[in-house]
């Protein structure tokens, strides 16, 4: 089990900081609504203020649930993995998961955009937004495992050619770019949906949906804090030095 130290727990930890020493803590994290993927490089303290939390509260909630939680883990230790390891476990359950979900997900939000936008027209653009997000995604993890992750499997391997090296900060920015464009994108289906919570006209597809993206949304949490803060850094770290 990690050691609870003041670097990991003081109001200057980043968000993503604490949660790769502490991955169970994603949980704590979803309920507080304070973002851990994109917004892991923001302190603990501007990510309190953001969400008008108490800081000291926060800090003390954290502590104990790490304590219990960290003793029954349920989230991968991925800042323990060497970078092919972490990178091919995102390709073989985020992105497995998120190309199956993701086709379900669409098939149910054409049908209820389609049979129930009359009664509620955010119930149109709810269903454009998952079209877009789909695209998105399904872009995104093809150009991860046909152009980054085997760049950065080379430079671990150490048979990267400098110009492998020299080019990997671009690509990273690009992922960083889309990572943060299909967060938008969901926050706005959250927004769309109120909070993914079903009224009460709303057919059994239409609640299979919001579950569907409720659990998407978590997913693609931590599937982004695995790379936004312990992938690409170290990634970035090995080939610069």
């Amino acid at each position: 089990m990690p050691t609870l130290t003041p670097s990991v727990f003081s109001p200057e930890s980043t968000i993503g900081e604490i949660v790769a020493a502490h991955p169970s803590l994603t949980r704590l994290f979803e309920n507080l609504r304070i973002d851990y993927c994109c917004g892991g490089k923001i302190p603990l303290s501007a990510a309190c203020a953001k969400r008008n939390l108490d800081l000291t509260t926060t800090l003390a909630l954290l502590e104990s649930a790490a304590t219990t939680l960290d003793a029954i883990p349920t989230e991968i230790d991925a800042a323990s993995m060497n970078l092919t390891q972490l990178a091919d476990h995102i390709e073989q359950t985020h992105h497995v998961y998120t190309r199956s979900e993701l086709a379900r997900i669409v098939e149910m939000a054409t049908r209820v955009s389609t049979k129930h936008g009359w009664r509620d027209s955010r119930l149109i653009e709810m269903g454009t937004v998952v079209n877009y997000l789909a695209n998105e995604m399904i872009d995104h993890m093809e150009k991860e495992e046909s152009v980054l992750f085997p760049l950065v499997r080379r430079i671990e391997a150490g048979t990267a050619h400098d110009a492998d090296l020299q080019m990997l900060s671009g690509p990273i920015q690009q992922m960083e770019a889309e990572h943060q464009n299909a967060g938008e994108a969901l926050a706005r289906l959250r927004e769309l949906t109120d909070g993914f919570t079903p009224d009460a006209e709303a057919c059994n597809t239409h609640r299979a949906l919001l579950a569907g993206l409720a659990e998407f949304e978590a997913d693609l949490h931590r599937h982004v804090h695995k790379e936004n803060n312990i992938l690409f850094p170290r990634a970035l770290e090995l080939a610069s030095a």
